[in-house]
């Protein structure tokens, strides 16, 4: 496979005041070392989550909520976009939602977040991105900013003028409304935790 001499345009994860953040691994993909779906894709840990995450969500909102999932593209203004990996969006809010091909233009109640595919290589401090692009998503009029880390099981939980927190998979969070969630009960008998 032959270097790329161009990024592409597929490339861009989210694009913040008309600076592009490119997927992790794009670099490698430049060099012509993988494949472009390497570079896009999820572990099997991230991909299980989010699919037991969305099960849970349709099970627990009804017919509520819409779900979204698949890197939903989320409009700020103009040269200004973040992807949310699910997005939770009220159908009382929006009752009538057009499913075309452009960006959500308005927030979510619910953004869920598992790691992230964006290229922090050049980030001096990457957990700068993690609290910037909460606080953009704050800023949107997103209600609540969950992240989940796989490395470590944390959780972060984030709601606009509230103390953001931390917990464990094993604790017990609050969704959205009254849900109560656990992560590693929800995971329990497809995950070898003792490692």
């Amino acid at each position: 496979m032959a270097a790329v001499k161009e990024i592409p345009k597929t490339l861009i994860y989210e694009m913040i005041n008309g600076h592009p953040v490119y997927y992790r691994g794009y670099k490698d993909y430049l060099k012509g070392n993988v494949q472009l779906e390497e570079v896009m894709g999820s572990s099997k840990l991230q991909a299980f989550l989010a699919v037991e995450l969305i099960f849970w969500l349709k099970t627990h909102l009804k017919s509520a909520y819409y779900i979204f999932t698949n890197e939903l593209g989320l409009q700020f203004e103009k040269n200004s976009w973040r992807s949310a990996d699910i997005a939770v969006i009220s159908k009382q809010k929006m009752p009538h939602l057009s499913l075309d091909e452009k960006y959500l233009e308005s927030a979510p109640e619910l953004v869920i977040e598992i790691d992230t595919k964006a290229d922090l290589s050049e980030v001096q401090n990457p957990l700068g991105y993690y609290q910037e692009k909460t606080q953009d998503l704050i800023n949107f009029g997103v209600e609540k900013v969950i992240w989940i880390f796989t490395d470590t099981q944390k959780v972060m939980i984030a709601e606009p003028g509230k103390r953001w927190e931390i917990a464990d998979w094993s604790e017990d969070i609050q969704v959205i409304d009254s849900h109560m969630l656990n992560l590693r009960d929800l995971i329990s008998g497809m995950v070898d935790f003792s490692g």
